[in-house]
């Protein structure tokens, strides 16, 4: 049977209006997800990875984020066509997120446990009452490893592991059927790193809840995810099934540029080859190929025409160097 949809965009444009200039943050951006799967959304800073997800929730700033064309359906909904209320019950609810800092996500003044009640009493159809509101934050907490006693807890008596443990705790306190997790384990050491990655590995196979983890992180998203793409200037220059995308043999030059920054331990003598020069400024994009001014590879075209999307089954590069004898997009 085949994979259902949860999550299509299309030919996403989103710009950020500033008083200097207009910030073109992601450049038309294709993408999707299927039920009870894992994307990988991988890329340097600045490549437009969590305006994705704060574009699918509907939460770039007032005035300022504007999503100028293109378009998101959730499990066959259109986002951004309906009202203000409707995507209110959806958020929480439906699609979750684990924002990117976990000490600034939570409020200082409130505790652990009235933080989670809040999202239930908010976004939750299932929990009403106060005795069902309380159980269902015991129980969210034990899930993630805390000791329900600690629900009176504030944050600053909290690690920075627990404290993203609490966040993931929140997302999740309403079963949603998509969780955008944007950089679960930054800031955390190794080790708290391998115990939250597992943690959401563990609900969502319970859960059966899709996932967006965004991350710089190769490795996690070589032990995390199914599917892999890989955003550079706001788009996404190359996608496809991890066992494509990690073992496969074509890749756009960006993406080699990733795993050659990558250590080798097996490869003692091997240096880490860095990708030369720095992401485009996103209010002055270069012509063509956004990636031409340090791409190792680059032709007079790059420079001029901006590449087509080149299709080898479920496997996209938008690169010109794979622009022949190919499936291109039309």
């Amino acid at each position: 049977m085949a994979n259902e949809k949860l999550l299509e965009i299309k030919d996403l444009h989103v710009v950020y209006h500033t008083d200097e200039d207009d910030v073109y943050a992601v450049n038309d951006l294709t993408l999707s997800l299927d039920k009870g799967q894992t994307l990988g959304l991988v890329g340097e800073t600045g490549a437009g990875k969590t305006t994705t997800c704060l574009s699918i929730l509907r939460l770039l700033p007032d005035k300022i984020g504007e999503v100028t064309g293109g378009s998101i359906r959730f499990n066959g909904k259109d986002i951004l066509g309906i009202s203000e209320e409707e995507m209110r019950d959806i958020r929480g609810q439906e699609i979750a997120m684990i924002f990117q800092d976990p000490m600034s996500s939570l409020n200082p003044v409130y505790t652990v446990g009235y933080q989670i009640a809040e999202a239930l009493k908010y976004h939750s159809t299932e929990y009403k009452t106060e005795q069902e509101i309380e159980k269902r934050v015991e129980e969210m907490l034990a899930l993630v490893g805390i000791t329900p006693e600690r629900k009176n807890d504030y944050p600053h008596q909290f690690s920075g592991g627990m404290k993203q443990r609490v966040v993931i705790a929140m997302a999740l306190a309403c079963d949603p059927k998509l969780l955008l997790a944007d950089e679960p384990t930054t800031a955390l050491d190794v080790t708290i790193q391998a115990q939250v990655l597992k943690l959401i590995n563990e609900l969502k196979d319970k859960l059966k809840t899709a996932v967006v983890l965004v991350t710089h992180d190769l490795g996690i998203v070589a032990e995390t995810c199914d599917s892999v793409a890989v955003m550079y200037a706001g788009t996404v220059i190359e996608g496809g099934p991890i066992e494509t995308i990690f073992g496969g043999e074509n890749h756009h030059p960006y993406t080699v540029g990733l795993f050659g920054s990558i250590p080798n331990l097996k490869v003692k003598t091997k240096r880490l080859s860095p990708i030369e020069g720095l992401m485009p400024d996103p209010a002055d994009l270069p012509k063509g190929c956004a990636f031409s001014p340090r791409c190792p590879k680059c032709m007079d075209i790059c420079r001029t025409t901006e590449p087509p999307k080149v299709f080898e089954g479920e496997h996209m590069i938008k690169c010109h160097l794979f622009n022949m004898n190919k499936e291109v997009e039309a």
